[in-house]
């Protein structure tokens, strides 16, 4: 493959140093008009939605809807020209949610109402995290994804528990109040059932008869029970997370490895007293 000449490459590099390192004084002023840009952007699809203030506004705001695509676009390319493989950077999740806060402005020009799917521009002030350097809560995030991942088969069986109970309860209030009484299908007593045991309670079905409200009375009572069972398995996994980081958390003050048990003496790779 034959090689960039030296000032494009150099040009690219630059480029990069902006958008993508917030340590330099340029990359981070990029970074915090971005975090503006996005934040002023929402929030003007977010008051276009009034209907009185669309009425009033509704044509400035359209303009300013496509100076922010404009530039959102601008900074896109940037990103793909100035990296080695933007192939990556299109599939990889800010690459995806770059690529949706800009689409629909331009296929409004085609399909009317795609405009409000604007609003997962918001998804992009995630950014914020380099500019204000949060990246050093990185290891309590990853200590939660791990705690989600070793519990998935806990959960998974759980749910699907749930979920039995939820098809059960809603056949029986099919069966006890019938149509007559608002639950018209099994769907509509499992949809019922959901909203009883999450205590939700929109009241818009609800049962009349006095089997149908004992049924409902035990629903209750089963959904403040279960609701606790997923907090005591995510906290159970953190706890063992927890315990097992601070076995392996003594750090070398003289090379700075970590991952040393309790009842080492000596670094395993400069070999100083711990």
């Amino acid at each position: 493959m034959k090689e960039l000449p030296p000032n494009i490459q150099n040009w690219r590099y630059n480029i990069f140093k902006i958008i993508y390192h917030a340590d330099t004084p340029a990359g981070k002023w990029f970074d915090i008009m971005l975090i503006g840009f996005i934040v002023l952007s929402v929030l003007i699809i977010v008051l276009d939605s009034v209907s009185q203030i669309h009425l009033d506004y509704g044509e400035f705001f359209y303009i300013l809807e496509w100076f922010f695509t404009i530039a959102f676009t601008l900074e896109y390319i940037l990103r793909l020209i100035s990296i080695k493989k933007p192939i990556g950077y299109i599939f990889s999740f800010f690459g995806i949610v770059d690529i949706l806060s800009i689409l629909p402005t331009y296929l409004s020009l085609f399909f009317v109402g795609t405009q409000s799917l604007l609003i997962i521009r918001i998804l992009r002030i995630l950014r914020i995290f380099r500019i204000l350097k949060l990246v050093q809560y990185t290891d309590q995030t990853e200590l939660l994804m791990t705690a989600i991942h070793n519990s998935r088969h806990k959960i998974f069986v759980f749910f699907f528990f749930v979920l039995t109970v939820l098809v059960i309860f809603g056949s029986m209030m099919y069966l006890i109040e019938g149509p007559e009484n608002g639950f018209t299908s099994i769907p509509h007593g499992i949809y019922w059932a959901v909203v009883t045991l999450t205590t939700v309670g929109y009241g818009d079905i609800a049962p009349h008869t006095v089997l149908g409200r004992t049924v409902a009375s035990f629903i209750m009572l089963t959904g403040f029970s279960i609701i606790a069972i997923p907090t005591g398995i995510f906290a159970s996994e953190i706890n063992k997370i927890t315990k097992r980081s601070r076995k392996y958390s003594r750090r070398c003050e003289a090379c700075g490895l970590r991952g040393h048990t309790a009842n080492a003496n000596y670094c395993r790779r400069c070999g100083e007293e711990l």
